[in-house]
């Protein structure tokens, strides 16, 4: 392996695997890796200055979280969401964050809750409206696991957290789709409101609301990005 590697590209070996896992993630979310691309085992390996057992360690990782995927005979690509993945995965959401909005009703924790939400949907409003949409991304994934979390239930979280990769990724893919940048901060304020105020069920309405139409979203981001000049 060179050694002329930038040192701050270079990883510790301890956990390594795990490590490459996270840069790559990263880099997935954050678009780095277009939906679709194919990652070179060589390139990156070389690039992170590492060796290529760790690296397909990561990728595998990344397989089994629905990041990537990996076709026979021709390699390991960035995982593109269809749109029948896209249902399935805010099916499983809405399902994981209803139980959890009845859970916490039904525990009296309502306006603890409510408030935990607010200051992450204010801190929303402030990535979204200084542009930064990747940190706006985060904290909308970092709402709704607060949510989930709230619920206090330790299988509920740990379901959730089982398509936590895929949810992140449908989060940054869609975050074109919204009709302004103040949509997604001004939805989380209102669902937040909602759970601490609202009856159970006017919750849960609004929590359906605030899915909205994913399929729509994405079709009017791809077409954006496809016609840049044509979009809102």
């Amino acid at each position: 392996m060179s050694s002329s590697l930038p040192a701050e590209r270079r990883l510790p070996r301890a956990t390594l695997s795990v490590q490459i896992a996270e840069r790559i993630r990263g880099d997935i979310l954050s678009g780095a890796h277009a939906p679709g691309a194919q990652l070179h085992e060589v390139e990156i390996a070389r690039t992170f200055g590492v060796s290529r057992g760790p690296l397909r360690e990561a990728m595998q990782r990344l397989v089994q979280e629905g990041l990537l995927r990996s076709e026979p005979h021709r390699g390991v690509f960035v995982a593109d969401l269809t749109e029948e993945d896209l249902l399935d995965v805010f099916f499983v959401r809405s399902t994981l964050e209803a139980a959890a909005i009845r859970r916490i009703a039904a525990g009296g924790r309502r306006r603890e809750v409510a408030q935990t939400l607010a200051g992450i949907a204010k801190r929303m409003d402030q990535a979204m409206r200084s542009g930064a949409r990747t940190t706006g991304g985060e904290l909308d994934f970092a709402f709704h696991r607060a949510l989930v979390d709230a619920a206090g239930s330790e299988r509920l979280s740990r379901t959730y957290a089982t398509v936590q990769a895929e949810t992140r990724l449908c989060l940054h893919r869609l975050m074109g789709g919204y009709r302004s940048r103040a949509d997604l901060a001004e939805e989380h304020v209102r669902l937040a409101r909602m759970i601490g105020e609202a009856p159970v069920d006017a919750a849960l309405e609004e929590l359906a609301r605030h899915f909205g139409d994913p399929i729509r979203h994405l079709r009017k981001l791809r077409a954006a990005n496809a016609a840049p000049d044509l979009a809102e």
